[in-house]
């Protein structure tokens, strides 16, 4: 608590200073890269390989979006008062957290249409391909398919259980849970907040704190120029 007190004073009395100070700090851009790293991991392993819900072509584009600023993070880690490594780190959150706002809007609309029970709620609706296209031609599906190779249908996130596999009791209690709700939510039981709005929320809360901390940075060398 003492700590946090003092943290926050700091911050309400020099919001400026605090901020950069914050920022030239390895901590926030390993806590960037571990939240990042974290969701890409916990889609690929618990939902993806131990629930069977197969990645949508936005599933993986939005991988490769937290991929990014995974890789942003680690690089400004190394040593964040290096302005050459703390650029990097910066346009690459910036440009992994834009895209992925982009993505996650497209994944929400798809995944609007196909559980709308009106049929020409789909009409129009594209962005679900099992041959995906990233940015600058990479070709990751062909690197890593487990990882980047979309299996599934968009909108569509409910497990699929081949006939072959027997579940765990736990592994059929979130087969169930997820079944009944026809698709992940992060509240399954009120339907509440689909895969596509919590990454969006994920990439939001990422920008929001970007932009605050490149203002103060942008401030802090304006000072200095002065």
């Amino acid at each position: 608590m003492g700590l946090f007190n003092r943290l926050w004073k700091d911050l309400r009395t020099t919001p400026v200073d605090t901020l950069v100070r914050w920022q030239e700090q390895r901590f926030l851009w390993l806590l960037m890269a571990f939240v990042m790293g974290g969701l890409i991991i916990l889609a690929h392993s618990f939902f993806q390989i131990y629930l069977y819900m197969a990645p949508c072509e936005q599933c993986v584009y939005i991988r490769y979006a937290m991929f990014v600023m995974v890789i942003g993070g680690l690089i400004a880690a190394i040593n964040p008062k290096n302005i050459i490594l703390k650029l990097i780190g910066c346009i690459s959150a910036f440009y992994g957290s834009i895209i992925g706002i982009g993505y996650s809007i497209k994944l929400n609309g798809i995944h609007h249409a196909v559980h709308n029970p009106d049929p020409d709620s789909l009409f129009g609706v594209q962005g679900c391909s099992t041959d995906p296209t990233f940015p600058f031609n990479l070709p990751l599906a062909e690197w890593s398919p487990e990882w980047f190779k979309p299996t599934g249908d968009c909108g569509y996130d409910a497990p699929i259980v081949p006939d072959s596999v027997t579940l765990s009791s736990f592994q059929q209690w979130f087969v169930d849970l997820y079944v009944q709700s026809e698709g992940w939510y992060l509240i399954p039981a009120w339907k509440f907040m689909n895969m596509a709005q919590a990454c969006f929320l994920a990439f939001a809360v990422c920008l929001a704190i970007l932009i605050v901390m490149t203002i103060a940075w942008g401030i802090k060398l304006s000072r200095g120029r002065h």
